[in-house]
């Protein structure tokens, strides 16, 4: 079955919140590179955390079918990022989204929506 980016995108956020992950952000990013069309940005409040809502959205995605192009930087657990093409899933521990500020640097003022932690 052929997923779009939306429906990949809303997988994404759904394996982000049954991982705990907080500070959600979907950055809709298609008319400003043509790189992916979203970005799904999360935390977690430990290198662990991290590696496990990384590996649950790999997870959660491959039983759907959906491989991952690349997986970058689990091991460590300080960002990690799983790419699905057109969506980028980018998991950071608390210190490393600060200082990287993707939802800044990806943002035109009105194509970041925040989901509400359940």
């Amino acid at each position: 079955m052929e997923f779009t980016a939306e429906q990949i995108k809303d997988m994404v956020v759904e394996a982000c919140l049954d991982s705990k992950a907080k500070d959600i952000a979907v950055i809709k990013v298609n008319h400003l590179t043509a790189i992916a069309d979203y970005l799904v940005v999360a935390s977690g409040k430990s290198t662990t955390q991290v590696k496990a809502i990384a590996n649950n959205i790999d997870d959660f995605l491959s039983k759907q079918g959906i491989e991952p192009l690349r997986r970058e930087g689990i091991a460590e657990g300080r960002w990690a990022v799983v790419d699905y093409g057109e969506v980028f899933a980018h998991v950071f521990n608390e210190e490393s989204r600060k200082i990287y500020c993707l939802d800044q640097l990806w943002s035109d003022g009105c194509n970041v929506t925040f989901v509400a932690e359940e």
